[in-house]
């Protein structure tokens, strides 16, 4: 559904008409947006038509529709760090609420259907948690880390196939050699420890990486861009883990980039 939606045009439109005052002139061509998009946020086709029979109504349902999109994207966005923050806090079910309460709420089937799917994941990952079984469907560090959570628990980690193919992929995205990664599989006790390594070595790169960006960004905006640079710089000098290291790259280019044209 994600890849049909395009809410640019009323955007624009919206920008128009509601923050610059113009009039909303209903040619067919904005009608047809104000009709497809009313339906993309939950109204009704025969409530929009309703709504299109003269200018004033139509400027209301522009407003209803921005008002849709805008919170709902909030709303979604604030709860998915939330959600985050409780799933890596260990406490899933915490996190799994904040979905629901979306869903509770939401009317716009786009977020409705992607506060879904993010119910769903953390749905298996409790049941990764409770039985110790992979699942091919999820991402390998959040199932890594229930795994690690499960071991915190007293359970005593199953060294299967899956895990270690699971292990062996992940292993490089953190910098672990495949010599290191090798020799960590030969016992449950290396394997806990391999697990260890990739969690920590991921949080702690993602914590060193958001620091540096928020004095980046604050030392950019006061003109200091060397500077700002120097923070890139820095999560260069010590960063391992190949994605965070690319990231600072291309925050890093972004910055030696000349400023567009105005």
């Amino acid at each position: 559904m994600s890849d049909e939606i395009d809410w640019n045009s009323i955007r624009e439109l919206s920008r128009r008409v509601l923050e610059r005052g113009e009039s909303l002139e209903l040619t067919e061509g904005t009608r047809a947006l104000l009709l497809r998009t009313a339906q993309e946020v939950g109204i009704s086709h025969e409530d929009a038509g309703e709504a299109l029979r003269n200018g004033s109504t139509a400027s209301t349902l522009l407003r209803e529709t921005i008002t849709r999109i805008d919170d709902g994207s909030d709303r979604l966005s604030d709860a998915r760090l939330r959600m985050y923050d409780l799933r890596d806090a260990g406490d899933l079910e915490g996190a799994r609420q904040q979905m629901r309460d979306v869903l509770a709420v939401e009317v716009v089937p786009l977020y409705r259907e992607q506060a879904g799917i993010l119910l769903d994941e953390l749905t298996g990952l409790a049941d990764v948690l409770a039985t110790g079984r992979l699942n091919p469907d999820l991402p390998a560090r959040p199932q890594l880390a229930v795994l690690a959570q499960r071991i915190q628990q007293g359970h005593a980690l199953e060294l299967t196939d899956n895990l270690r193919a699971l292990l062996r992929r992940t292993a490089p995205t953190a910098a672990v050699s495949e010599a290191e990664t090798e020799e960590a599989l030969k016992s449950t006790e290396g394997a806990e420890a391999l697990m260890v390594m990739i969690l920590s070595r991921f949080q702690k790169a993602e914590h060193r990486f958001l620091r540096s960006m928020y004095r980046m960004t604050s030392l950019r905006d006061a003109g200091n861009l060397e500077g700002a640079r120097q923070q890139m710089r820095d999560v260069l000098a010590v960063e391992i883990v190949p994605q965070y290291r690319r990231m600072a790259e291309e925050q890093l280019k972004g910055l030696d980039s000349p400023p567009p044209k105005s």
